[in-house]
């Protein structure tokens, strides 16, 4: 049940979530989910390009521009627990202090779900990274050998990962396809509040698109009109077909 679950959305830059998941995030915080996000760098260096086009740019004012480009698209989807971490981007460094933080995170959320970055995605070794990251901590936060102060681990989340944006030269299979039909006016709305990405704006509304094609030919259900698609990290277990 949606509103009796724990999400918790770990996104590499300042749009990912927006652009792959925004749909999917705002449908769980509609129906009542606890729902929290963590944004680990704000893509400044890789993922900013745009901004940086203007003369006289500098790091701190494309931060700021994210910062706010963020806040605005968190609004749209409902989204009030986030946090950004402001690691660098490109590339992305991974130490055994910042998995401890990671796995800090997971204990206090508890998350039925973690949604985040899968294991491939051509082009941005930070996605793929990240990852990683986020698996590796999730089985960390499991085991009471992995002492951290004030913390009680966590039982296994449900992993699952975004669709990278070249899917098919990723490996990607559409393991997972949510309808987001109810939320997609406000996944539209996020994504327009990111200008410094705007090319991409048109594509993930196309993607989404394509995606509720999918899932009315695979459930037979007309009403599906938007969708997003996911891997999963675990295969599915239970008494029965679902």
């Amino acid at each position: 049940m949606i509103e009796k679950s724990n999400l918790l959305i770990v996104s590499a830059h300042a749009a990912d979530f927006v652009w792959r998941g925004g749909g999917t995030i705002a449908k769980y915080v509609k129906h009542g989910a606890n729902v929290h996000l963590v944004i680990l760098s704000y893509g400044a260096r890789g993922e900013s390009n745009d901004l940086w086009n203007i003369d006289g740019q500098t790091l701190e004012n494309v931060k700021a521009h994210r910062q706010s480009e963020i806040e605005a698209a968190a609004k749209c989807l409902g989204v009030e627990n986030f946090e950004i971490w402001d690691y660098q981007d490109y590339h992305m460094e991974i130490t055994k202090e910042r998995v401890e933080c990671l796995v800090r995170k997971i204990r206090d959320v508890n998350p039925h779900h973690i949604l985040t970055h899968g294991p491939r995605d051509a082009f941005n070794p930070d996605h793929e990274a990240v990852s990683k990251f986020v698996f590796d901590a999730s089985v960390l936060s499991t085991s009471n050998g992995v002492r951290i102060d004030g913390t009680k681990t966590a039982k296994q989340a449900r992993i699952f990962g975004f669709e990278p944006h070249q899917s098919e030269i990723s490996d990607f299979k559409p393991e997972v396809i949510i309808d987001i039909t109810e939320t997609y006016e406000q996944k539209q709305a996020a994504m327009n509040c990111f200008k410094a990405q705007k090319h991409l704006i048109e594509y993930y509304g196309a993607k989404a698109q394509l995606r509720g094609n999918h899932a009315r030919r695979c459930s037979g259900n007309n009403d599906y009109k938007y969708a997003e698609a996911f891997s999963r990290f675990f295969p599915y277990v239970g008494g029965e077909f679902v």
